[in-house]
């Protein structure tokens, strides 16, 4: 039975919106952006630096470590961010979505939920992408700044995909884990309602296979 609903994507395709719908249509929890303020938590840094950092191989982390471990003093560094680099930060990451999974059911928003919960036989995943300019629509309805707008856009999916690399070894995205790949250009109601389908499918043609 899958009881765990897991939607990875681009940057801007409209998770977000579309897990809140199916999480709301199932009446289960949708883990967001909280995920994020739980990782900060245990990281023991600021919720923003944590968003801006988190799927980033970032030379501002190695350097905080490494000024610390030295035992030298950076005046431009936040006095009270943790020792860390951006592997620990990974290992949080996979530590909060693993506890996060033992609260299904559930829905799962990004942060690399398929690639750490990819040997549970409980999970159905999803990945979301859009045009880039379906995207840029949505980010700069968010940001309110063109040159914004375009620069996250541009940048944060290809940082993801060097992140996920480098952290993990695979691609991204990597299809082999995903039951169904869909474009929100259709739509956030018909995309919701596409993956509750494909969903339901495949917990009935589960159960079939039981009897």
């Amino acid at each position: 039975m899958k009881q765990l609903l897991l939607i990875d994507h681009e940057f801007g395709a409209g998770a977000s919106t579309i897990g809140e719908i199916i999480a709301k249509r199932l009446g289960w929890n949708c883990f967001d952006q909280e995920l994020t303020a739980e990782i900060a938590r245990l990281a023991k840094i600021p919720v923003d630096t944590c968003l801006r950092h988190l799927e980033r191989n970032d030379p501002f982390l190695q350097r905080l470590v490494n000024v610390i471990w030295r035992g030298s003093f950076d005046r431009n560094l936040p006095p009270d961010l943790a020792i860390l680099d951006s592997k620990r930060l990974a290992s949080l990451l996979q530590r909060v979505i693993e506890q996060t999974a033992e609260k299904k059911p559930c829905v799962i928003i990004g942060r690399g939920a398929p690639y750490f919960l990819r040997d549970r036989t409980d999970t159905f995943c999803v990945f979301l992408y859009a045009s880039r300019e379906l995207k840029f629509r949505r980010v700069l309805k968010r940001v309110g700044n063109e040159a914004e707008a375009i620069n996250l856009v541009d940048t944060i999916d290809e940082d993801r995909r060097k992140f996920v690399k480098h952290q993990y070894g695979h691609d991204w995205p990597n299809r082999q884990l995903f039951h169904a790949m869909l474009n929100t250009g259709v739509g956030d109601d018909i995309a919701a309602e596409t993956i509750l389908n494909l969903f339901n499918a495949a917990n009935q043609n589960e159960e079939a296979g039981k009897k």
